[in-house]
């Protein structure tokens, strides 16, 4: 299944449900929910952590619907992106990615 369609799957399961399709604020917490249970469950080394994660995609996944992105278009465009992107360490062993010219910004997650 590509990330389109998984998307499309998450509205119409939240539409069928009744589960909240208009409150952004609100969606975004519960995404940060499902992300501190997965965070959790691989904390205590728990078998469920994929089934965490699985949540916490599928809350992006309707959240990404509920503002109008598309998600897999997103993704795909990032990643070029990233790809091209170089990075160096700091002295002090920060990873950042270098810029044009001389300024260097700290590497985030991606």
């Amino acid at each position: 299944m590509d990330v389109r369609s998984a998307q499309k799957l998450v509205m119409e399961n939240k539409h069928i449900k009744g589960f909240n399709t208009t409150d952004v604020p609100l969606e975004f917490c519960l995404l940060q929910g499902e992300i501190a249970e997965a965070f959790d469950a691989w904390r205590k080394n728990r078998p469920d952590v994929g089934e965490e994660l699985a949540d916490a995609a599928i809350y992006l996944l309707g959240l990404a619907d509920m503002v109008g992105a598309d998600l897999q278009g997103e993704i795909e465009a990032k990643m070029v992106k990233n790809a091209a992107r170089a990075y160096h360490r700091l002295p002090n062993g920060v990873l950042v990615k270098a810029r044009d010219g001389d300024e260097t910004e700290e590497r985030s997650s991606l």
